[in-house]
C-alpha cells in the first residue's frame, strides 16, 4: 500500500512539472512569434505547434520580411487544419 501511495505522489509531480514546463514553452514561444508579428491571433495553436513556429521563424534565412511572411503563413495553415 505504501509503495502504491508513494507512486501516486512521484506520477503527480511529474504532471505538475511536465505541464509547468509546457506553459512556459508556450510563453516563452509566444513571445518570440508576437516579437516579430505584434497582434498575431495565436489562440488557436498548441503549444507543439507554437514551438514549431516560433522554431521556423527563428530558423528561416533571409530578412525580417522573409521570416515575416512564412511565419504568417505557417500560422494561417496550422489555423486551417484546427479550423477542419
Amino acid at each position: 500500500m505504501k509503495t502504491l501511495i508513494a507512486s501516486a505522489l512521484i506520477a503527480s509531480a511529474a504532471l505538475t512539472g511536465a505541464a509547468s514546463v509546457a506553459s512556459t514553452t508556450a510563453a516563452n514561444a509566444t513571445n518570440v512569434i508576437e516579437s516579430a508579428l505584434p497582434g498575431a491571433d495565436l489562440s488557436a495553436l498548441s503549444t507543439e505547434q507554437l514551438v514549431a513556429v516560433a522554431g521556423t521563424l527563428q530558423n528561416t534565412d533571409g530578412g525580417a520580411a522573409k521570416k515575416a511572411g512564412v511565419t504568417r503563413a505557417l500560422i494561417k495553415s496550422l489555423q486551417f487544419k484546427a479550423e477542419q
